[in-house]
């Protein structure tokens, strides 16, 4: 079960840019291995390495699309503004792993879904600037409602960098979370206190800002990518509680993988995906 989420989590990784979608293929299958170094949870030291198989999976239909950014369905799109549904997860974390959360329950798988409003603030062939705001609800997968976030973030992407063939891409933008999302990772109930982990109640706010920077290119039938992620938890509103170990911290991954099938039927022209 671990493996399987964090695969999911990979849709949490930022917009990995690619060229236009125009004259691809309708959609491409392969399969691939990552490599992921991640914190336990945000604000913890302890770090979990992951070597993982992951699906390569690229759908570029008009109304449903799947790729690196995760899976989607576009309910409106145009010119300058695009309104879809995402859908991320995260991995489930032991307690006995963590030094500080040591007495206290595990943390669950979780998955995130919600509505996400694009505004295209610039695109040309060589560079397209949005901004993004997503609101998701966060469960687990026993469908017990944790809590809800917002990530409004400006998305540059570059396709074909410098025309070097490498697609980078870089998101910059804050967490915003409610009572419930911050209770179920940085509260401390009086039953868990200890003589370095005293009660805490984390209220509803501020969750830090997050910087992403990827890249990624293809030579012919591979894909090779990786990504740096930067999150400060400076003026968290929750920074105060014995959870919270660090303020800032890197995440990693670096991946390949082989497309070994794709569609003889290509996508629709870039006009015709306006907001992709």
């Amino acid at each position: 079960m671990r493996r399987i989420l964090t695969i999911l989590c990979l849709g949490l990784l930022p917009a990995l840019a690619e060229a236009g979608t125009n004259g691809k293929p309708l959609w491409e299958l392969g399969a691939g291995t990552y490599l992921l170094s991640l914190p336990a949870y945000p604000g913890a030291t302890e770090y979990q390495t992951y070597l993982l198989p992951f699906p390569f999976v690229i759908y570029r239909g008009q109304f449903l699309r799947a790729d690196r950014h995760g899976i989607r369905g576009v309910f409106f799109a145009s010119p300058r503004l695009s309104l879809s549904l995402s859908a991320t997860a995260s991995p489930p974390v032991s307690s006995a792993h963590v030094p500080i959360r040591r007495g206290m329950p595990n943390l669950q798988p979780t998955f995130e879904v919600g509505p996400q409003l694009k505004l295209h603030l610039y695109r040309t062939p060589q560079a397209t600037l949005d901004l993004r705001l997503a609101i998701r609800s966060v469960q687990t997968l026993r469908l017990t409602q944790i809590g809800w976030v917002a990530a409004p973030y400006l998305n540059l992407n570059l396709p074909d960098w410098r025309d070097s063939g490498w697609n980078l891409g870089l998101a910059l933008g804050p967490d915003f979370g409610d009572r419930g999302y911050h209770r179920y990772f940085y509260d401390v109930a009086p039953q868990y206190a200890t003589a370095n982990r005293p009660t805490y109640r984390a209220p509803a706010g501020y969750s830090g800002t997050n910087l992403y920077l990827a890249a990624n290119r293809r030579f012919g039938r591979f894909w090779v990518g990786g990504f740096l992620h930067y999150d400060s938890l400076q003026g968290a509103v929750f920074e105060h509680s014995p959870l919270v170990r660090t303020r800032r911290y890197l995440s990693a991954g670096v991946g390949v993988a082989w497309i070994f099938a794709q569609s003889t039927q290509r996508a629709a022209p870039a006009a015709a995906q306006a907001a992709r």
